[in-house]
Formats: structure tokens, sequence, C-alpha cells
């Protein structure tokens, strides 16, 4: 049963349905309302009011972004508009009330999610729809954003229109496959799985079955939530439950090579019927869903498609065992839809869309639509972690990070970077002792707002090998343990010892972390409170805190709905943590995993979510070289999101968008090395690109060569053009482009830029060159009118530009936010009209989101007054390229001489010019490691 708070702000959500927008006065109302009916049933005493009303106010904040969606409209019938007031959604409706009630949701969220389902369904075949079809598609969210919530809406919706046989591939790890069919359960079936699989009225109801005045609607399972709950043939032959019958049937299975095998031998022995002409067996008149998620992990085929001597596919060759699987599943019914779930889609656009077999069928390219998800408005991303500029500094659409991430560099000896699954870790490094401390103090300041039920949990990932986190958990519990007495037998008005210690890190940590928050983000559930107030929870927050070791030979479970008063733990494991699995309030990370590939990275990140009320209690204790990946692969996934909203403008379609990423640099930088480990041939465009050296050597010789390099270049380009519109800035038109490529000869660019690799770039600009584009360039040298130091660069007084150095003490300089350039310096170039022609490209561009300032009106944003980088690049003449040459100050990162900044602002090409690049082992091994 919910306690008091809980039927609170359930019954308070139900009266505001129908409110479109609550307003504060009319929440209030809502909420005395109900705490007057809680009163004459004596509950009251136990809500505190004016946490009430900022909860809920909290969850009716909902800033309701639009998806976008590329799609491919051939073959498709168009059905959801003329069937949706004939169909009785009562799964989804039953679903929606759940949300509601049992999990919090305001009506403005569930309207959002009601939408964006809405627009994936329609996208699916009609269930009933005549003849062979078959739908492939992919459904694009944030890390840790309610993916989950969205496809189990989608599940219950199909459910409603007519889908029979809906299967969940979930992960390849029994943890996250049981924790996705408890999910299910609740959301879905209604009822608990692990004692009966199949329907039955005496079925133990949970989730939407625990509805009162619900209907117990009939669905089947073939698994359970149990950790053993995986599809098996000869239970799913006792379970009693027909194939084909006018029930639906749910199956949660991992992506496993023989679970998959025996899938896929049940379904076809029991309904198949062979083809004449292929002697294949087809499944007929069972629409089939398959709900791929983390489409990206194990579904894309890594195997080297085999070519004959005109280069073009064989009919038949070898995949990937889960690949191989999935396709032979989707092969054999004659109605399916697959939809791919994934936040990082980047390998699933490089699958080849061509990469048909005899043997296995068609690949799972998503060539019928892609639909990039919004982020929810209260979610933590990347984005506000490690910050975030779209195209610089002053960039209305930055972010600045949430000052959350705390650099550590003490851990080598307990953690080296190359160990192996023998090594055992030296004594704990005092960065993890000071995140256990931070850990149990922001346990108690929870406790301290009124949080006395939530679950918390951290995060220990330093390490992939089971042996050796046995062994971490170990000494984290002697330390966790030694902690625990300290609190329980100090005296917590010594200035001397643990409480000391604790309200030190308070006063300098957390104290100035919430007001920093706070100047950021509007969160009404982060209240104040006081030293005294978060010290008398301490040692009763560390008393509840379990150690639990979460891998593939250790016996403990996060299993939080165990833990109705809350659990507190610290998690510590390897992959089981990596993908999917999600820990409930999770507030510090301890996170040492030095992979460098871009979609496990992102993924890795468990510290994205929601954080309702304790963002500013959460703690990133990371490594400097993680922190600086991180902000690159948040920069290059952005830009890619970008492209495509942009493509979306343009109505592209899923096939387009492949090969304008498969052409990109940063979707080389992302994903192809990532995912093609057996050498392939990339094909690499530039066109409608910015590129920036945003890394620079730190050494005064590199720096002086590149100083001369660019003296010279200025030097050679004589008299700059009038002054205009630039004013300050030096220009010089219709600089021929050999004289550029001269100076990139000489100028050494610093090997972290990897999207401005200077081989590619060169060989780019001058194959483009030779296809009579790119032919000549503006050449602007930037100049701070407002500088303290200047600098005399080929004849000319520039005063020098800064920009930030976070960590002014590394081996190289690395620019904030990843940019060099301000926003208003790429269209130093374009006259009056073309900037008015990209702006107004912009303006008309529907799918483009703009998330309001503070307070604005969403349908006014106030932020439109220049175009960005795709628009302006898009207008400017293909024959023109921009470069911009930024002088920097040397004081912020503390160097000896001036840093010679670029930035290349290069137009979209109508001819496509692509160069060739060859991704194999070597590079992989090299870029990325083993």
């Amino acid at each position: 049963m919910a306690d008091a708070y809980d039927e609170a702000v359930s019954l308070v959500l139900v009266m505001l349905k129908g409110e479109p927008c609550p307003t504060p006065e009319i929440i209030q109302k809502k909420a005395d309302l109900v705490l007057a009916m809680l009163h004459a049933e004596g509950k009251q005493d136990s809500v505190d009011r004016d946490r009430l009303i900022r909860d809920i106010e909290s969850r009716c904040e909902v800033w309701r972004g639009t998806a976008t969606i590329l799609e491919e409209k051939k073959n498709h019938t168009v059905w959801l508009p003329y069937r949706k007031s004939q169909i009785e959604w009562k799964f989804w409706k039953r679903y929606e009330r759940y949300l509601m009630e049992e999990k919090g949701f305001s009506e403005q969220s569930i309207m959002t999610l009601d939408d964006l389902t809405d627009r994936v369904l329609e996208r699916l075949e009609e269930p009933q729809r005549e003849g062979a079809w078959d739908r492939r598609g992919m459904v694009v969210g944030h890390v840790q954003s309610g993916k989950t919530a969205n496809y189990t809406g989608l599940i219950c919706k199909a459910a409603d229109a007519g889908y029979r046989l809906i299967i969940v591939l979930a992960g390849m790890h029994k943890s996250l496959r049981s924790q996705t069919q408890l999910r299910l359960d609740q959301g879905f079936l209604g009822f608990d799985t692990q004692l009966n699989r199949a329907f039955d009225h005496q079925n133990l109801r949970i989730g939407v079955g625990r509805l009162p005045g619900e209907e117990f609607i009939t669905v089947h399972s073939l698994t359970s939530s149990a950790d053993k709950g995986d599809f098996n043939r000869k239970i799913a032959s006792q379970a009693g439950v027909m194939l084909g019958g006018s029930d639906p049937i749910l199956l949660v299975v991992k992506k496993n090579k023989s679970v998959l095998a025996n899938l896929i031998n049940w379904a076809v022995n029991i309904r198949g019927h062979e083809n004449s002409h292929t002697l294949k067996k087809i499944v007929h008149g069972i629409p089939l869903l398959v709900i791929d998620d983390e489409a990206d992990n194990a579904s894309v085929n890594t195997t080297t498609i085999p070519r004959d001597e005109n280069g073009l596919p064989l009919d038949d060759y070898d995949v990937s065992a889960i690949n191989g699987k999935i396709r032979a599943l989707l092969s054999h019914f004659e109605k399916s839809a697959y939809v791919g779930y994934t936040a990082t889609p980047f390998a699933n656009i490089f699958i080849y869309p061509e990469g048909e077999t005899t043997t296995h069928g068609e690949d799972l390219f998503p060539r019928d639509f892609i639909i990039n998800l919004p982020p929810p408005p209260n979610y933590i991303g990347p984005s506000q972690i490690f910050g975030f500029s779209r195209n610089g500094e002053n960039d209305a659409e930055s972010r600045s990070d949430l000052q959350i991430i705390r650099k550590i560099d003490d851990y080598r000896k307990f953690i080296p970077d190359d160990h192996g699954k023998d090594h055992i870790p030296g004594k704990l490094p005092e960065s993890l002792k000071k995140a256990l401390k931070s850990f149990i103090l922001s346990c108690a300041v929870r406790r301290a707002r009124g949080e006395q039920k939530n679950h918390n949990s951290m995060l220990v990932h330093v390490t992939r090998y089971t042996n050796v986190q046995k062994e971490v958990g170990r000494r984290v519990n002697d330390e966790l343990n030694r902690l625990r007495r300290q609190l329980e037998y100090t005296d917590p008005l010594s200035p001397e010892g643990i409480y000391g210690e604790m309200k030190d890190l308070w006063d300098s940590d957390y104290v100035p972390t919430t007001c920093s928050v706070l100047q950021q983000i509007s969160d009404p559930l982060i209240t104040e409170v006081t030293w005294h107030e978060v010290q008398s929870y301490l040692y009763d927050a560390a008393a509840r805190i379990q150690v639990k070791l979460i891998n593939g030979t250790a016996k403990d479970a996060l299993d939080y709905n165990e833990y109705p008063d809350g659990l507190s733990a610290i998690a510590i494991g390897g992959d089981k943590l990596s993908r999917g699995l999600t820990l409930e309030g999770l507030s510090v990370s301890y996170y040492l995993r030095a992979s460098k590939m871009y979609d496990t990275l992102m993924q890795m990140g468990r510290w994205f979510g929601f954080r309702p009320g304790y963002i500013d209690l959460c703690r990133l204790y990371t490594s400097r070289d993680l922190v600086e990946w991180y902000q690159h692969i948040n920069l290059a996934s952005e830009e890619l999101r970008s492209e495509f909203d942009y493509m979306a403008t343009l109505n592209g379609t899923p096939s387009d968008y492949g090969l304008r990423v498969r052409t990109h640099p940063d979707g080389l930088l992302i994903t192809a090395a990532n995912k093609m480990r057996n050498g392939t041939v990339m094909n690499v465009s530039y066109g409608n690109s910015l590129i920036e050296t945003v890394f620079f050597h730190r050494d005064p010789v590199t720096l002086r060569n590149n100083l001369n390099a660019i003296d010279q270049f200025i030097r050679s380009l004589g008299s700059p053009s009038p002054s205009d519109s630039t004013k300050r800035h030096l220009r010089w038109e219709n600089v021929p482009t050999p004289a550029v490529l001269g100076m990139l000869n000489e100028y050494i660019i610093h090997e972290a830029c990897r999207k401005a690799n200077p081989g590619l770039l060169k060989d780019y600009i001058q194959k483009r060159s030779s296809h009579g584009e790119l032919t000549h360039w503006t050449v602007a040298l930037i100049h701070n009118s407002t500088a303290t130091r200047t600098l005399s660069l080929g004849g000319h007084e520039i005063g020098l530009t800064k920009r930030k150095d976070p960590s002014p003490s590394d081996s190289k300089y690395a620019l904030t936010k990843g940019h060099i350039i301000d926003p208003k310096h790429e269209f130093i170039d374009l006259t009056p009209e073309q900037h008015h022609e990209a702006l107004q490209m912009m303006q008309a561009d529907p799918d483009r989101k703009i998330r309001p300032k503070k307070d604005g009106d969403p349908a006014n944003p106030t932020n439109l007054t220049d175009p960005s980088g795709p628009y302006i690049r898009k207008i400017r003449s293909p024959q023109r390229g921009l470069l911009l040459i930024y002088p920097l100050d040397p004081e912020p990162p503390k160097v000896e001489v001036p840093v010679m900044g670029l930035a290349f602002s290069i137009p979209d090409s109508p001819k496509d010019v692509k160069i060739e690049y060859k991704v194999n082992n070597i590079y992989w091994e090299q870029e990325f490691g083993s």
C-alpha cells in the first residue's frame, strides 16, 4: 500500500486531470482539498503541505518538445487515423491510469507519451492488413531517459490494435532481462510471472492488475521475471498457450543465440507452413512485433560483408550470430514489425542497407522510419553534466555544466589503466574514500529534505574483471564499516574526527554546489537544509547502506521492490552495469573504465537520467581523460542529431540520413571504428561541416611553429579588404585554395583533434577543388578589440582572444565546451541578403528544437535572431570556404607563446565529394585498444 504522501500525490494528480497547464494557485487549491480528505481519515499530519505542492509543480512543469521523423513512405498504408476511434484501447488506458495513480506521472507527461507512442504505432503496419508486410524502424532516445516507459506504451497500443505476438529483446545479461520483464509485468501484463507465466484469474496481481475497478485483461507471457525466466521450449510447450489464438503473447528474452534459435524453432514448428518456392517455413496470419532494446548492442552485424570481383555483396555469407537470428526470426513471419530503441544509434545507421542474404534475410537497417525523441524537460543528460555549446562559446543554446564532476588522478596504484584479471587492488585511494563520504552525506541530505523512503545508489565501476570487482567490494565494505563505527561512537559536536570531516565536505563542496546548481536549473524539490539537520541523519544513513556485487558470478541483485522503505546500496560491477540496468536514486558514481568506444562510453553513463530533488547531491568522480572523451562524444552526438533535424526539414528518408552519417566526419569518429573491427573502406565528406582545432600542444617549439606558419600566411595575403560590417576583424576575399593548403602543410594540428584530421582535411579540400568547388576562401583574422594583450601578426596589431582551459596542468590545452568559434563569426562573409535567407530557412524549420528561455513562450522563442551553422553553410557558395583564425591569449593555458587556432566553415556540396579512408584492425587497436 502506498503511504499517505504517495496517496496525496496520486489524488492531486487525478484531480488535475483536464487542466493542461495548471497554475500554482490551482495546484495549491487541489492540494488543500486532498489534505482535508486525508485529515478526515486521520492521515493528513504525515504529509508536508509545502513539499507536496512543490512536488506537484515539478511534475507538471513539462516542456513539450516534438519528435523529429525521417520516413520512407513507400509500401506503407496509412491506417491509424481511420481506426483510432474504432479500437478499444484497453491495455493503453489501463497503463495511462497506472502511470498517473501509481507512478506519479502528470497528465501533461502522459499526453506527451500518448502522442509519441502514436507516432511510432502509426508507422507500423495495421495488424489486420492483408498479404505479406515487413516494417523496420528505430526510435532514438537519450541514455536513462524513459525508453522503457515509451516502448511499454507502444506494446500496450500494439496489443490493443491487434498484434498478437510481441517479443522484447532485452540486452545481453539476465539481470537486465529480468528487470525489463518485471516492468512489463507491472505495466502491461498485470500479474507476477515468477509464479505463473500464463494468464490465470488466480495469479498474483501487480502493477496495472491491482488498479481498483480495472478489468483483468487476458494476456499471456512465456517468460518470467525470475533470474532464470528466459524462454524455454519445454516450459512453453507445457504452458497451454497456443500461438495464433485471440489473446496477445509476450516474451522478454536475452540477445542470446541459443534462446533465439529455440524461440524460432518453437514458433515455426507450431504454426509454420513451408513455402513451395523457397522451401522455407513461414508463419501466416500472426502479426509479430519485435522491440529491440539497446538496438546498437549485439544486434548489429560486425562481420565483414564479402564482395565479388565487381565490388557487389555476395548473395549469401555468414553474419554475426545474434544479428542472424533476429533477421531469421523476422523472415519466418509473413507479417512483422521491428522497432529498435537506443540512445546511441549510429552503429545502426552504418548497417549496409543492401546487406540481404538468402539464409538470413534483410539486415536490420531502419529503412522505414527513424524517430528522434525530444529529451524530457527534467532530464539530466550529457549536456547538463559536461556542458554543451552547439556552435560556440556565446551560442544561445550553450549550457554550462552543473559542477558535479570531481576529476581524480590518485587511482593508478589502486586500479592501473592496463590491469589484468589477476590484479590485486591496493589500498583505497583518498578519492574513493571521499566518494564514500559523499554518498553518506547525499543520503543524509535527502532524508533531511523529507525523502525518507527513497532509494539511494552509488556506482563503483572501475574494472570489467569479476575477480578484481570482488576485491574492490571487500575493500569498500571495510571502509564503509570503518566510517559507520566512527559515526556511531564519535561525539557529533567534536570538531575533530569523522563529523568534522563531514562538515568540511559539506561546507566546501555541498553548500556551493547546491547554490551553483540552483542558478542553472529550476527544481522546487531542492530545499535548503542546515548542517545540524543533516548531521542528525548521518549515522542512520550510513547504517542503511549495503554493498552489492553486480556481475555474472555474484549472487547479489538490485531488487528495489523488496525494499518498500527504500534501499541504499553501493553497486560494484562492470559490464552488467554498462547498459540498460537502472540504478534507482543514483547520486554518487566512481567511474574509471577506460573504454574509448563512443557508444559504449555513453551507455556506461548510468548517472544520466532524472534526479528530482537531488541533482545537487550527485557527484561523478572520474579521470580527466574520461571527462574530455565525454565532452567530445556529446558534441559529436549533438551535431549528428542536429544533422538529423536538418534532414527532416528536407523530407529526407532513413536511407538519406544513413548515407549522410556514413560520409560525415563525426559519423566516422563515433561508429566506424567502433563497429568495423574487421576492416572496411570509408568514404568521408566534410561538406556542410564546421571543423575546429580545439586541442593544442603546450610545448613552445610547436606553438612557435604554428605562430610562424600563420604569420607568413597572413603576410602572403597582402592588404585586407576594406572595413565593413565586421568592423574590427581583418578579412581577405578570394584567397586561392593552394595558399590555404600551403599553410596547412606547415601548421601542426594536435592529434586529439580527430575531426580535424589534417590528412583527411587536406585530401578533401584538394579533391573538392579539383571538381570545381572550394576554389577560393574568405580568410578572417579575429581581433579582440577589448583585449588586454595584443600581438603583431602578419604586420597587423591583433587583440588576443581568451578561451578557457579547464585543466591548465594537463599535457594539452583543451578548450572548454569543445569550440573555438563565436557563432556570429561563421556568417562574417555573408551579405545581408544571404544572412536573411539563412535565417528564414532556419525559422521555417518546424522540427528545429529550440528551448525557450525561462518563463518564455514556447511558441515565440527569443533566440532566433541569427542563423545557425548548417543553414549558413547551405547558403554559402559551394566554391567558397571560410577560414577563421583565432590568435589565443597564452595566459589561460599558461603557455609561453600565443596559440593559433583555426576553424574551417565548409559549405554544402551538391556534388558530395568524398575521400576514401581505410579503417582496419591496426587503426582500431591504435585508436581504441584491443
